[in-house]
């Protein structure tokens, strides 16, 4: 099959001669009688789809993918099935622009390169589809999956709304025929077993390079899937873990950034997310952890400074923000409460209390109108002495002052 590629590739250099190009040795032999029939069924298939096809750009095959054998100099049959699937027309028919344009008035340097290139690019392009054609007409099972259909994980939907708990991500349905399978015992405490563990264990390395795309645990009589381990991006390491309860996922651990440590948890419950804690900036401390019930987000939390402790947290009833408090100087001591309404069908804030002195009861209290649908403030309550009782009231109309009360003369004038 090889000396099928191989008649393929002097055709660049053929056609591409008038652009500079050295012409390649006249052809020494021709393609065997089978393998020629072969070539021109394929390239009538091709051609066909060619016609539809914009002109793809040459490039290396990305990471994963099989790179195609590169083709040594034989005859011209092959080449001429080639340029008459691409172009379709005859290799030796006038060139219709050049019948147009007789004299010559819209040619120049540029253009003719131009063309030379693109051209160079449907040739490469025909060769891999010849070569992708061959193959399936001598494998031995022509109906076995390719690479990609086998290593490509299926991907959780993510949903418009971020406050609704995503699904669980279904495997990827794969025949157990592409695992390669056999009996090993799990040592106990290595996946929360407190026993030993008799399982199958699959293996799918669909490239053969030595670095699975996927391993499978499966209960040794029913096959029911236990644990899937993934290398999701195809660099060579795994870098998701989930683990299965009678079928069902329970629980995903990922490495998103590539580093060789678990930055994202998730655990679920009816086929739906419960729990998800991240470490956003990858420095082995988790800073970020969603709670959900009933599939809709009810808490989150933060810790800004990757101290261990939490400084920010967010409630949520029915999809909208409530209530929330933080520790605005990361003191280890919560110092701003707020609480949200629910206007025309939109959270606005209601009601701000803060410590500014960074401890103690709240000495500064804000109370907004949102009558309009828009938060104004309404009124402020300032404790300025520090004694637990406010000292100055502020009342305010359309975000406007229009009275004080002061109950400590003491402070006044302001």
């Amino acid at each position: 099959m090889s000396r099928v590629l191989a008649v393929l590739a002097p055709l660049a250099a053929a056609l591409l001669a008038p652009w500079g190009c050295a012409a390649p040795p006249p052809p020494a032999s021709s393609l065997p009688g089978k393998l020629a029939v072969e070539s021109a069924q394929t390239s009538d298939a091709v051609s066909e789809g060619a016609s539809r096809t914009d002109v793809p750009s040459a490039a290396p095959p990305s990471e994963g993918q099989l790179s195609p054998a590169r083709p040594e100099p034989d005859d011209g049959a092959g080449t001429l099935l080639v340029y008459t699937a691409i172009t379709g027309r005859p290799p030796f028919a006038p060139d219709l622009a050049r019948a147009q344009d007789p004299l010559g008035k819209n040619w120049t340097a540029a253009s003719e390169e131009e063309r030379g290139r693109a051209l160079e690019a449907e040739i490469e392009e025909e060769v891999r589809r010849q070569q992708r054609a061959l193959e399936s007409l001598e494998a031995p099972d022509s109906a076995q999956p390719d690479f990609e259909s086998l290593v490509s994980s299926q991907q959780a939907t993510e949903r418009a709304n971020p406050r609704v708990a995503p699904d669980a991500p279904a495997p990827r349905e794969l025949p157990i025929s592409v695992f390669e399978i056999t009996s090993v015992t799990i040592a106990a405490n290595s996946w929360d077993n407190d026993e030993p563990l008799r399982v199958k264990r699959g293996v799918l390395d669909a490239d053969g390079d030595g670095n699975p795309e996927q391993i499978r645990f499966f209960e040794p009589g029913s096959m029911q899937l236990l644990r899937l381990e993934e290398d999701s991006n195809y660099d060579g390491t795994l870098d998701s873990w989930s683990a299965y309860q009678q079928g069902a996922l329970r629980s995903r651990v990922r490495d998103t950034s590539g580093d060789g440590r678990p930055d994202v948890w998730e655990r679920y419950e009816d086929e739906r997310m419960a729990e998800r804690t991240i470490d956003r900036d990858h420095d082995g401390v988790a800073d970020a952890f969603y709670v959900y019930a009933d599939a809709i987000l009810v808490e989150e939390r933060h810790d800004a400074n990757n101290d261990g402790a939490i400084d920010r947290r967010i409630f949520y009833e029915k999809l909208f923000r409530v209530r929330a408090e933080e520790d605005r100087n990361l003191d280890g001591q919560i110092d701003v409460w707020a609480s949200y309404g629910v206007v025309q069908g939109k959270e606005v804030i209601e009601r701000v209390e803060q410590a500014t002195k960074g401890s103690g009861p709240p000495d500064r209290i804000e109370s907004y109108d949102t009558s309009s649908g828009e938060p104004q403030l309404a009124k402020l309550e300032e404790d300025r002495d520090g004694n637990g009782t406010m000292d100055v009231i502020s009342h305010y109309k359309n975000g406007k002052l229009v009275q004080r009360e002061i109950s400590d003369p003491n402070l006044a004038p302001l």
